[in-house]
């Protein structure tokens, strides 16, 4: 049983880890490094490093590798031994984070200017594609500390995973304004999009913590749960949280017709009459201040945001009874915080 690490001591390892994947955008084209570098918050748009304060807003929780981290310290391994894969599974995020703001034309992320924004839609697809590749020499780094069968077990899942992000992203995007989507579609499409990298950060720092399979399995569909819980709270964050906490655009998700569960239950719920307006509105070419109002006001009506809330709880209960089950009533400080970890995304603001 390796020594229990503190949230600082992993960040750290995590940082180290991130750092030495980002040498290899080293050398010509130096603009390649600095948009990474500025995605992940270390760096502003002119190379100018950022303050403390600016960068921890911009790298947010670190949910992804502290969970693969604490996983792995839950099950007797080390967060050092699961750094590497965290550092990763940091990567392939922001990766997805800069393709997915192209898409969605968001002008804003984590009270940034995105991207794409900054220098371009080719410059910024350039941008994730060299984080993809990075995140790849970064899980390689995680060889001497698994047999070979293992590494390429993990591997494997890895690139899977991001098959798995791609599909719910084109799910997502494939969604938007359709009135015919139900809610079974859209935890499909947010199992792929937001769970699948969750459900594969547990499952690796089970791995590498040197669970067996079954356990490896457990952690698994404690991430998946907790991942739909997140996704789910997120929608809610992203019609009702207000910019100055969200770093994004009030009501954005309204704005771009996403299918998101509030949306799903209010159609579900409304009347006859009230179902023909939110039609209507959906088949707007542009979705003004005027009908987001109308959106928020119909969504209160129903007691929406009430429902939306049942769900990330009951998404919570689930991860809790996954911990339980493997671990029972063990003090384990890494399941301790585990579950405080869990018991916080109920109810975040941003």
């Amino acid at each position: 049983m390796h020594n229990p690490t503190t949230a600082s001591e992993r960040m750290t390892l995590l940082d180290q880890q991130i750092a030495e994947a980002l040498t290899a955008l080293d050398g010509p084209a130096e603009l390649m490094r600095r948009m990474a570098q500025y995605s992940i918050g270390l760096i502003g748009t002119q190379g100018e490093e950022t303050d403390p304060e600016t960068r921890a807003q911009v790298q947010g929780k670190r949910l992804r590798p502290q969970i693969a981290m604490l996983v792995a310290e839950a099950v007797g391994g080390s967060a050092e031994h699961a750094a590497p894969a965290g550092a990763a599974i940091e990567l392939l995020h922001n990766f997805t984070l800069i393709h997915d703001d192209i898409q969605d034309r968001s002008p804003n992320r984590r009270h940034r200017p995105t991207v794409w924004r900054v220098w371009g839609d080719g410059q910024a697809i350039n941008a994730g594609d060299a984080l993809f590749a990075v995140s790849q020499l970064a899980l390689l780094r995680s060889a001497p500390y698994l047999t070979a069968d293992q590494m390429l077990l993990l591997m494997e899942a890895f690139n899977r995973c991001t098959i798995e992000i791609v599909r719910g992203q084109v799910q997502d995007i494939n969604n938007e304004g359709r009135a015919d989507v139900t809610p079974t579609d859209y935890l499909e499409m947010i199992t792929g999009k937001t769970a699948t990298i969750l459900g594969f950060s547990a499952w690796a720092g089970a791995l590498i913590g040197g669970a067996t399979r079954e356990s490896c399995n457990c952690m698994r569909d404690l991430g998946l749960a907790i991942g739909r819980g997140f996704q789910i709270r997120d929608d809610a964050l992203g019609i009702w949280s207000p910019a100055s906490e969200t770093g994004k655009d009030a009501a954005d998700d309204i704005r771009r017709k996403k299918q998101s569960l509030p949306i799903l239950i209010l159609r579900n719920a409304a009347n006859e009459e009230d179902a023909a307006r939110i039609t209507e509105i959906s088949r707007e070419e542009e979705i003004t201040d005027q009908l987001v109002a109308e959106m928020i006001s119909l969504l209160a009506k129903y007691d929406v945001e009430g429902q939306v809330a049942d769900h990330v709880q009951a998404e919570h209960h689930t991860a809790m009874a996954i911990l339980d089950d493997v671990f029972g009533d063990a003090e384990n400080s890494a399941v301790v915080e585990l579950r405080t970890l869990i018991t916080q995304l109920v109810n975040r603001s941003y």
